[in-house]
């Protein structure tokens, strides 16, 4: 990620926003044909401001250190509180997006009713999912590993009891290791993503909301999103 810095400053000059992503299939993917670069370019339209999406595979960690200390202009996919750990990161209050986080086993169903439930488990999460983390203390064990295809190959090779992740995600990257899961109902939670402004961009905040709840009011929103997930 060595040109972060100078695609910040590029950004500056020719006044436009770098945000950043993690691959997160089917709703980031690295070919992006996908919803949220879709609904970025709709936004980019209606705000009449040119919006790039710098997508990193993994390292969700160093996308919000990034975002924060300013190397890219904000985030454009995560979930609310962040900005309690990451204080220059300002969130845009209108949400673009809902997941579900489930737990994931290969052999037995469990309980999911609660955070609490898994307690007696090796529990795998991926690192910088700030959701996952904050309850990690209640397992038996937790395990953070770098990126989704590194979490589902921890639970093939019986290395965690149930790894928790995004559930359409999560059941694609299983898929294309050749691993049989089972997803665990009810979801563990149902979480919100917004995108987040660094606080240099504080002006555009009520804007981009703005803009937001107008592609919402008008179609597009679920026209794209119809498009991309309801298939």
């Amino acid at each position: 990620m060595a040109g972060c810095l100078c695609c910040s400053f590029l950004a500056s000059a020719a006044d436009k926003l770098v945000l950043n992503i993690g691959l997160l299939h089917p709703y980031s993917t690295r070919d992006e044909n996908d919803f949220i670069h879709t609904l970025v370019a709709a936004l980019s339209r209606e705000l009449k401001l040119p919006i790039e999406l710098l997508i990193y595979q993994g390292a969700y960690e160093r996308e919000l250190i990034n975002a924060n200390q300013g190397m890219e202009d904000g985030l454009a996919a995560r979930s609310a509180g962040i900005e309690k750990r990451f204080p220059n990161l300002i969130r845009v209050p209108e949400e673009i997006l809902t997941i579900e986080v489930v737990a994931f086993t290969t052999a037995r169903r469990i309980d999911t009713s609660s955070w609490e439930a898994l307690s007696p488990y090796v529990v795998g999460y991926v690192s910088g999912w700030k959701m996952v983390e904050n309850h990690s203390s209640k397992f038996f064990e937790a395990t953070a590993v770098s990126d989704a295809e590194h979490l589902f190959q921890l639970l093939g090779a019986g290395r965690a009891d149930v790894v928790v992740y995004e559930r359409l995600d999560g059941l694609a990257q299983a898929k294309t290791l050749g691993i049989k899961v089972q997803t665990m109902s009810p979801p563990l939670a149902n979480t919100k993503l917004y995108m987040y402004l660094h606080q240099k961009h504080a002006a555009l905040v009520p804007k981009m909301t703005e803009a937001l709840v107008k592609l919402k009011r008008n179609g597009t929103y679920k026209r794209l999103y119809d498009a991309m997930l309801a298939k």
